[in-house]
């Protein structure tokens, strides 16, 4: 196999070739970190190599639906013996694995051969992918923006043709907004149908799904029927496998009701370029049969941004506490955003958490409402193109003045100047539509059907009641067929453009 014709393949269809025994799994491994050498030194998506894992693997009896095929998984939750997952900090630069995670496990059960680990934010805190440990990683459609976050890094790799799927996985929209950024298919499954463990549970009380990014649906519904179903060890998962994502992808869904809506209090003025990607989006779906019309968005996007935060600014004070106790990891090993941030969150106290977490019901309700006069919810999946590299670096006098902070435990002094109010901005206002899916434990699917003029990729959201993550992955399949994406080619190097 010629690596045009990699290039050109999905993971179905790599897997059907070893299968048919028209090309080894060796041969698409070298293949993979051929285009590796080519294009990850320009936009630094894997982090990690796990070659000689990865070369016995490679010429083993390899069993799955899909034996042979390439594969990287983030670093971050998705841990593989042997190999420390740093989750982008300096305090777990040498935290080893003892076992595979769950998710890890079941993707090798697969029969993928998984050779790299790929770029995340400290602690996946971030909708870009911009670490002090882990450096930069780069969007392949325009070097000078970000790949988007805190999946990026696989995002990226998917979108230059390293792999044709990756690992990843969403706290507030970590799978879907790399998906939007770099024109692929990223779905947030419904809370509960996708592994975590054995190292931790729910992580964020739930709010965290893991997943894929890939550049076809079929790969995403066939990835996610692998590794999907419940723990026997965690109460808080389903009890039963959900039904085939792949099975009946080719039938159109039926007539679906849709409100679609740009409107965000966080951002009131969004690019043109993402209300253009939901009026296009909304014409298409028009266009198959679908009712769409405009609605107002069911709940108060900047309180939930609010609750949000509260949320994850708790957890990762917790978080940041439990690696001190473990590892005795010093202030200097963690970014200085991240102890800001967890300062804040352990000056709120207990109170602000548990108000946080008791009006997330308030948004479920909401939505729930929604729901019952339409199927699905459509909005950007971005409110703005993806931004530029280091657009939203923290300056140097204040990273300075974060650690201070966050080391005499001054964090009501830090939520007296309004940086809560400036976080929120900084940080969500250019993605205020993915955490609602998040809080409220509902699926939702980035798919790319709009890119600027500028070249850029801009995905648009559909998220759906619980349990309707097959509707979803459906649909996309009638809008990928309706407007397919597959040819678009992340162009790094035109001549193996297919």
């Amino acid at each position: 196999m010629r690596l045009d014709e990699y290039l050109s393949a999905d993971a179905t269809t790599l897997a059907g070739l070893v299968a048919g025994k028209e090309v080894t799994a060796a041969e698409l491994l070298a293949l993979a970190r051929e285009r590796a050498d080519q294009v990850n030194p320009k936009i630094n998506a894997i982090v990690r190599t796990l070659d000689e894992v990865a070369d016995a693997r490679a010429v083993e009896s390899l069993e799955g639906p899909y034996a042979g095929v390439p594969f990287l998984v983030k670093d971050l939750a998705q841990e593989y013996a042997g190999f420390p997952t740093t989750s982008g900090s300096r305090s777990l630069e040498h935290d080893v694995a003892d076992e595979h995670a769950l998710l890890t496990q079941r993707l090798l059960d697969a029969g993928t051969v998984i050779f790299g680990k790929t770029n995340t934010p400290e602690f996946g805190a971030k909708g870009i992918t911009e670490d002090e440990l882990l450096g930069r990683a780069r969007n392949p459609w325009n070097l000078d923006h970000t790949p988007g976050g805190s999946s990026g890094g696989s995002g990226a790799a998917v979108a230059a043709g390293i792999v044709p799927a990756a690992g990843a996985n969403d706290g507030g929209g970590s799978i879907r907004i790399p998906a939007a950024c770099n024109g692929l298919v990223g779905l947030k499954l419904s809370r509960g149908l996708t592994p975590y463990g054995p190292q931790t549970s729910e992580s964020m009380f739930g709010m965290v799904t893991q997943g894929v990014v890939s550049r076809t649906v079929r790969d995403t519904a066939g990835l996610l029927d692998a590794v999907a179903g419940a723990p026997t060890r965690y109460a808080a998962y389903v009890a039963a496998r959900p039904e085939p994502f792949l099975e009946g992808l080719d039938q159109a869904p039926a007539r679906l009701r849709i409100g679609f809506t740009t409107a965000s209090a966080i951002n009131p003025d969004p690019d043109p370029e993402a209300i253009a990607a939901v009026e296009k989006a909304a014409a298409l779906l028009t266009q198959l049969g679908h009712e769409v019309e405009p609605v107002a968005p069911p709940h108060d996007d900047e309180a939930l941004a609010r609750d949000f935060l509260t949320i994850w600014f708790a957890q990762l004070h917790g978080q940041i506490t439990a690696i001190k106790r473990r590892l005795g990891s010093p202030d200097s090993a963690f970014a200085a955003d991240s102890l800001a941030v967890a300062e804040i969150g352990r000056s709120a106290g207990v109170g602000a958490l548990f108000q946080a977490l008791d009006n997330v019901n308030l948004y479920i309700r909401a939505l729930a409402d929604f729901h019952d006069r339409y199927d699905l919810l459509l909005t950007p999946t971005l409110a703005k193109p993806p931004l530029k590299v280091g657009s939203v670096d923290t300056p140097p006098l204040l990273q300075k003045a974060s650690r201070v902070i966050a080391k005499v435990h001054a964090g009501k002094l830090l939520n007296a100047t309004g940086v809560l109010d400036q976080l929120i901005t900084d940080n969500l206002g250019w993605v205020p539509y993915t955490q609602l899916a998040n809080l409220t434990g509902r699926p939702a699917i980035s798919v790319p059907l709009h890119w600027t003029t500028s070249g850029l990729p801009l995905g648009v959201q559909f998220v759906g009641p619980l349990g309707s993550d097959r509707l979803l992955v459906r649909l996309a399949a009638q809008l990928e067929e309706a407007q397919p994406w597959f040819h678009r080619y992340a162009a790094l190097d035109p001549a193996l453009t297919p």
